[in-house]
C-alpha cells in the first residue's frame, strides 16, 4: 500500500490487509520519520525542528534540544489520539502511532540529504528529493 503517514488511514489498511507499506513523506512531526525506523538520532547532536539550533550547540542549546524533544512526544500522542482510537476499532485492538506506522517495507522520504543533517538511515529509507507533482509554468 502507497500511503502518506501523516493521515494514518493507508497505514490502518495496510495493517488490517496484512500488506507491506510504502511511505511517501517529506517529514512527520516530531521526527517520527527517523525515530519509528529506529535511526541513531542522539539529542547532542541532531537539533529539533523548532529550536532554529545548528549542528554545533552550546551546553544550554543542547539542554533546549532535549526539552523540546520530550514535549514533542507529548503534542505526537495528543495529536494523533483521533486518528488512534479509529485504528484501534478497526483493527479490533489498541494500537500506538508506533504500532502503525513500524510496518513500513519501505520509507521514501521527500527530503534532499544535501539540506538535511548528516545523520545515519536505515536501510529502508530512500531519498527521493523533492519530487513536485505540480505543472509547470
Amino acid at each position: 500500500v502507497l500511503t502518506d503517514p501523516i493521515i494514518l488511514c493507508g497505514a490502518t489498511l495496510a495493517n488490517y490487509l496484512s500488506l507491506p507499506a510504502v511511505f511517501y513523506v517529506r517529514g512527520l512531526a516530531c521526527n517520527l520519520h527517523y525515530e519509528i525506523p529506529q535511526c541513531p538520532s542522539p539529542l547532542s547532536y541532531v537539533p529539533r525542528f523548532f529550536t532554529l539550533n545548528s549542528d554545533q550547540m552550546t551546553f544550554f542549546q543542547r539542554v533546549e534540544n532535549a526539552l523540546v524533544a520530550f514535549l514533542e512526544l507529548e503534542y505526537c500522542h495528543h495529536f494523533s489520539e483521533d486518528a488512534r482510537k479509529l485504528s484501534s476499532e478497526v483493527l479490533q485492538r489498541d494500537v500506538s502511532l508506533q504500532d502503525l506506522l513500524s510496518s513500513a517495507s519501505i520509507w521514501l522520504l521527500r527530503l534532499d540529504f544535501v539540506f538535511e543533517y548528516v545523520r545515519p538511515v536505515m536501510p529502508n529509507m530512500v531519498f527521493v528529493g523533492g519530487m513536485n507533482c505540480a505543472k509547470r509554468k
